[in-house]
């Protein structure tokens, strides 16, 4: 970790699996018990994740749309039955997801003094339920669907951007992901990129400024 303080003028978040606990492999171990073994579920939920990731790639779709499609995809190349119904329920069940243990204590020491925003791959109907149940007041909150594109595309930072009023250097993004967040923060010239090390990413020292293990550290990267 980077001991550099950097005091950004707005700092954007990653909501999905950085700020909020992202429940796909528990979805998936749910429905999918019946037809994948359990020595394979791993497996399945990593096929799942990629199959994910190249849905967001193209033109915007609703969120909806992404989880059947690639589930259904990931499904034939599995070749296990498909359901609808278990798709839809996944969708459902995303504004329920509450967050990580150690987020609310730590935006709480910079929310009243930095600006803080989301930019998130949700549809505007799922995310201000996840958003509540953070602890902490945001600046602003953003979608793919309000942008019409998903990270990692670069349109969905310039909504962002546009937005704000804001230009990338001024600006620190936090994310627990490089193939969604950190890789195009990198590309676009974020003032400061901040990874999350969760674990469900390795780390990449090429792509990040700063890497700490949680929220609760945040606050002595900008100086509080």
């Amino acid at each position: 970790m980077s001991t550099a303080v950097f005091t950004p003028k707005y700092i954007s978040f990653d909501c999905y699996g950085t700020l909020t606990r992202f429940r796909m492999t528990e979805m998936a171990t749910q429905f999918y018990a019946d037809r994948i073994a359990p020595d394979a579920m791993a497996e399945f939920c990593k096929d799942w994740t990629a199959y994910r990731f190249d849905e967001v790639l193209g033109p915007w779709q609703p969120y909806g749309d992404v989880i059947a499609n690639s589930l259904k995809r990931c499904s034939k190349k599995w070749g296990v039955e498909f359901r609808e119904d278990e798709a839809r329920a996944v969708y459902e069940a995303v504004p329920t997801w509450g967050p990580h243990d150690d987020v609310a204590g730590g935006l709480s020491k910079i929310c009243d003094k930095i600006p803080l925003v989301i930019l998130s791959n949700a549809m505007n109907s799922q995310i201000m339920s996840n958003v509540g149940l953070l602890g902490a007041t945001f600046h602003r909150v953003y979608t793919a669907e309000s942008a019409q594109a998903y990270k990692p595309r670069m349109q969905a930072f310039e909504y962002m951007f546009d937005q704000l009023g804001m230009g990338p250097e001024v600006g620190m993004h936090v994310s627990s992901s490089f193939r969604y967040d950190q890789n195009t923060a990198t590309d676009l010239g974020f003032g400061c990129r901040v990874f999350i090390g969760r674990g469900h990413e390795p780390s990449n020292a090429n792509y990040r400024d700063v890497e700490i293990p949680h929220i609760g550290a945040l606050p002595a990267v900008v100086g509080l």
